[in-house]
């Protein structure tokens, strides 16, 4: 039992977050010997832990035989500190000790520091002994487990902790729909939130997760559904889930309910303004970007590093040269209080190139403060490739190969740009050269949503259950595209084929122009059609969709990789510049 002189010293400890307070404390705990007390011992050291950890390191090295309380103490402290293995160490002597033996907590903080460090051997030992202690009913400890697994891109064993767990409730499942989202299982998010409502109810925290999952998969009418199930249990007032729903509606390609959204909110922070910005730039709304830009310095509120991406980007993506570059001069001027960064210059960069400024825009690049990155010199070679600039495209190349950074996607740019021009000759040496050094493209891959549900679709696809009605469709629509003027973009096609033909016959099979002719097959006309697209959308693709829109009379809202393409009356809302 603590005296009450005791108490009151315990309260200062629990009082007091200073530094030097606290060694003052320490101090007095030496002078009167109180630091023999376990008691206030631990009141002492967990207060210490959090703020001063190289002196809680001293002190607890001259405790004699420290409780397992205090160790979880330590340990729990390093789990959030920059040396995290040190905790997996004490806890690991704590293990050695015959008496008194570790505790789940022990298990969880020691977890946690390995999630920290990225140690997933360390992670698995604990895994073994928290089994040989007979924790696993603790539905906290397992909990931290699977975020282990997860953290180290180990979704299998995640998924048989979650499953081992006797009683899940809503933290667990938030864990694994993280985890999902993480390892890139973002269907996998669909389903589990679905499944999740009959068990325990989703909060805050499944929400968010769940919208952003919606966004990366463009699942409109799933996120619809996250939508009214946040207003149906009040959790509407939040901040951040507000701001997560514009997201989500801005990068699903309905811009309409964003703002919807966005004015219906009672509070608007810069997130709030940013998250508008930019999903009116990427959907090709610059003036409208600008004005909100502008509206937002009105009310007070200062841009952050992200907001100004957003408001450049809005002017590249609709070819607002000289609003663009009057923006990027004003951040250059300290007007913002901030300095341009990487992503501002690629901004203007991207604006230079669609604006057919490939001079301009190499010289920006060579006379920055800071070092390009690959980012910045693939921004230049997709104008390169647009602009069929073989020359400049090659030195491009030769910059990303000096930073080591050339992937597979920059020499399709370039086999692109060789293509365009009929350099073939050149087309067979650069794939000789990506089969020399191993490279790999990666696979075109488009998802449509249809209630609630995400279909994929590859090149030449033939898993989908319908596929012979797609097939049968996709021919019926090319027949009637033909009839309209529509001719397969054949150098769209990077093989050096025999014939026209047979490169508009390798085109016709895209993963986008499926997933399109899906769309058309089992959505009433006059139904706007969505696809999401992993890679950037080809030239014959991008004709194709354009004819759809102005054929069947549909909007088709295409998201690549690089931004969101509006399709209407057989126009794109890119100006063909993507």
């Amino acid at each position: 039992m603590l005296k009450s002189s005791d108490d009151h010293l315990v309260s200062l400890i629990i009082s007091s977050t200073g530094k030097s307070h606290l060694r003052q404390i320490h101090a007095v705990l030496l002078r009167t010997s109180l630091i023999r007390s376990s008691d206030v011992f631990h009141h002492f050291l967990s207060r210490l832990a959090p703020h001063d950890l190289d002196y809680s390191r001293r002190v607890f090295s001259h405790r004699t035989n420290p409780s397992v309380s205090q160790c979880n103490t330590m340990i729990r402290a390093f789990s959030f500190s920059e040396t995290p293995s040190e905790g997996f160490r004490l806890f690991r002597a704590l293990r050695r000790k015959a008496f008194p033996p570790a505790n789940p907590l022990s298990s969880s903080f020691a977890l946690k520091c390995c999630i920290k460090s990225g140690d997933l051997l360390g992670g698995l030992q604990i895994h073994g002994k928290i089994f040989r202690d007979g924790f696993l009913s603790d539905t906290l400890l397992l909990t931290t487990l699977m975020d282990l697994y997860s953290t180290c891109g180990n979704t299998a064993d995640a998924c048989k902790v979650f499953d081992e767990i006797p009683k899940r409730d809503t933290v667990s499942y938030n864990v694994l729909i993280s985890c999902f989202l993480r390892n890139k299982r973002t269907r996998d998010v669909l389903f589990l939130f679905d499944k999740m409502k009959n068990e325990v109810k989703p909060d805050g925290v499944t929400c968010l997760l769940a919208l952003q999952a919606c966004a990366s998969l463009g699942a409109l009418d799933f996120g619809k559904r996250v939508h009214d199930f946040i207003d149906g249990n009040g959790l509407g007032g939040a901040l951040n889930l507000s701001n997560t729903l514009v997201s989500m509606y801005s990068r699903c390609g309905c811009m309409d309910k964003a703002y919807e959204v966005f004015n219906r909110m009672r509070e608007r922070n810069v997130v709030s303004w940013t998250a508008m910005i930019s999903g009116l730039a990427m959907n090709g709304f610059g003036k409208e970007a600008i004005e909100a830009f502008e509206e937002m310095l009105k009310c007070g509120i200062s841009p952050e590093e992200h907001t100004l991406t957003g408001l450049l980007s809005a002017c590249s993506h609709s070819g607002l040269v000289d609003e663009g570059m009057m923006f990027f001069d004003r951040l250059k001027s300290g007007e913002f209080k901030m300095k341009p960064n990487l992503h501002h210059y690629g901004c203007i960069v991207d604006l230079l190139g669609r604006a057919r400024l490939l001079d301009e825009a190499y010289s920006l690049v060579q006379s920055m403060e800071m070092k390009p990155d690959s980012t910045i010199w693939r921004t230049l070679l997709g104008a390169c490739r647009v602009q069929g600039t073989v020359e400049l495209g090659e030195r491009v190349i030769s910059h990303l190969i000096e930073l080591k950074a050339e992937e597979a996607g920059d020499y399709v740019l370039l086999l692109n740009t060789y293509s365009s021009v009929g350099k073939w000759e050149k087309v067979t040496e650069l794939r000789s050269l990506m089969k020399e050094k191993r490279i790999h493209t990666t696979p075109g891959c488009s998802a449509m949503e249809v209630q609630g549900k995400v279909h994929e679709f590859i090149v030449d696809d033939v898993s989908h259950p319908r596929k012979e009605e797609i097939y049968d469709m996709l021919a019926e629509i090319n027949q009637q595209l033909k009839i309209a003027g529509y001719v397969a973009e054949v150098a769209s096609e990077l093989h050096n084929l025999d014939s026209e033909e047979e490169k508009g016959h390798a085109l016709t099979y895209h993963s986008e122009k499926l997933a399109i002719a899906f769309g058309i097959l089992v959505t009433p006309p006059g139904t706007t059609i969505r696809v999401t697209k992993n890679l950037r959308t080809c030239v014959d693709c991008h004709n194709f969709a354009k004819f759809v829109s102005r054929v069947y009379d549909r909007l088709v809202i295409v998201r690549d990789r690089s931004r969101f393409h509006h399709f209407k009356g057989g126009f794109c809302s890119c100006n063909d510049f993507w």
